[in-house]
């Protein structure tokens, strides 16, 4: 990609057309996004997951009174959970109260209880996944995909970053990139990552992967990175979020339901790992008659490691 077109090209705006939360995912979210909120928009949301039967009961102006704030930081806290108003968030509430009344079972995921048998488990987590990856692969710009192979192919140097469970994405990218004789490193500690950005310049590669879109630890880096010269590509499940700002291509992933086991941070590794596979075999395809004898040639350096013949482990 030339310097010219990476000052010139944005990735239009998506819309984030993520599903409501189930009620059952309710407290988790809260959770999750706490530290990000003002401390009256914390009021409401720790009012209608500590109290859903009694919020749920509640017109905008009086849950606006019970929290001490105002109907529109009611509204703008519904709309940070996830919700498009207040009324739907007062639905998810008396959904969650008639729940907990019931005396079901406390929720593991949206769809897990804590009781289930572990057969359901597989069944329902498999179920999620699928279903996780189907939306991601529906939602994907394969223009932008076709527009991050093509400069990965061509890269001198592809870096890398990622945090939390994004950084274990990150590092099966990087793997499989020298696997087929690309030079990329996947880099977890932030202050490396940006010492290491500030090395890159016109054809090489940034790779940002976070759920959120806006992780400082990885957005630092991405952003040097896309003032010293490099193509820059945003991994997210926000193309929206402040990642983008640094970001010529954005692939974006499903937005996975949350629960209080298994927040999006976790989740969304399902759908980020089908876009690094996207790229990898991308990438192969455009490098075959490199990649094949690199990839071959890795596999016979390892194939005494995983032979089980007498001196031979």
């Amino acid at each position: 990609m030339s310097s010219h077109l990476k000052e010139t090209f944005m990735p239009p705006p998506q819309p984030d057309a993520a599903p409501p939360p189930a009620p059952a995912a309710l407290a988790a979210k809260v959770r999750t996004l706490g530290p990000s909120m003002t401390r009256s928009m914390q009021r409401v949301a720790d009012a209608v997951a500590g109290d859903p039967a009694g919020c749920a009961a509640l017109t905008v102006t009086g849950l606006a009174e019970r929290t001490g704030t105002s109907e529109a930081t009611v509204v703008r806290t519904s709309r940070l959970l996830g919700y498009p108003g207040y009324r739907d968030l007062r639905i998810a509430l008396a959904a969650l109260a008639a729940q907990q009344a019931a005396g079901r079972a406390p929720a593991v995921t949206a769809d897990i209880a804590v009781d289930d048998p572990i057969a359901d488990v597989v069944t329902k987590l498999a179920r999620e996944e699928q279903q996780c990856l189907a939306d991601t692969a529906a939602g994907l710009d394969t223009s932008q995909v076709e527009a991050a192979v093509s400069a990965l192919a061509a890269a001198r140097r592809i870096d890398v970053y990622g945090a939390g469970a994004s950084s274990l994405v990150g590092q099966d990218l990087a793997q499989k990139l020298l696997r087929i004789g690309l030079i990329a490193h996947a880099h977890a500690d932030p202050h490396l990552a940006v010492t290491n950005a500030v090395q890159l310049h016109s054809g090489d590669v940034a790779i940002a992967i976070t759920h959120s879109g806006r992780t400082t630890d990885v957005i630092e880096p991405l952003r040097v990175a896309f003032e010293h010269g490099a193509t820059t590509i945003a991994i997210t499940g926000r193309p929206n979020g402040e990642v983008a700002q640094y970001a010529d291509l954005v692939l974006t992933t499903s937005t996975a339901r949350e629960s209080e086991l298994r927040p999006a941070a976790m989740s969304s590794r399902t759908s980020q790992l089908l876009v690094v596979d996207c790229l990898f075999i991308g990438v192969a395809q455009r490098t075959y008659e490199s990649a094949a004898p690199a990839l071959s040639a890795s596999y016979e350096a390892l194939a005494h490691r995983h032979d089980p013949r007498p001196g031979q482990r």
